[in-house]
């Protein structure tokens, strides 16, 4: 078993940065790829980025490429999320999900049925 609590969500002015943290525990932390997704009002959760167990590859969204950042700190059992250049397109709800796995490789991540465990989400709320 793995529980995640996702952190550091807030209300923000486009253009700024917020930081998110997922907190992991349980099952060990380094054992698990974790994903960040998002669900803005009315649309459906979508990808926007991953980490691998060691922290060595990563993935993003075109959306938010060059804008956030993922970094995981297995000492702490932590996931954080740098956001940066804000848009209000951001606005969302953004889930952290951890998924127990030995590689990194194809397109898994990408799909939301493939993790294992969830957080219960932070609000993000991007003002113009």
């Amino acid at each position: 078993q793995v529980q995640l609590v996702e952190s550091g969500g807030g209300l923000v002015q486009a253009g700024g940065s917020l930081r998110l943290s997922c907190a992991a525990s349980g099952r060990t932390f380094s054992s698990v790829v974790v994903g960040w997704f998002r669900q803005a009002p009315g649309k459906e959760r979508e990808f926007v980025m991953a980490i691998s167990r060691t922290g060595t590859s990563t993935h993003y969204a075109d959306s938010v490429k060059g804008r956030f950042t993922i970094s995981r700190d297995n000492t702490k059992n932590t996931v954080y999320v740098q956001m940066n250049s804000l848009k209000p397109e951001d606005t969302a709800v953004y889930y952290c999900a951890a998924r127990i796995s030995t590689t990194w490789s194809g397109t898994y991540f990408l799909n939301e049925y493939e993790y294992d465990y969830w957080g219960q989400g932070t609000q993000v709320i991007v003002s113009t």
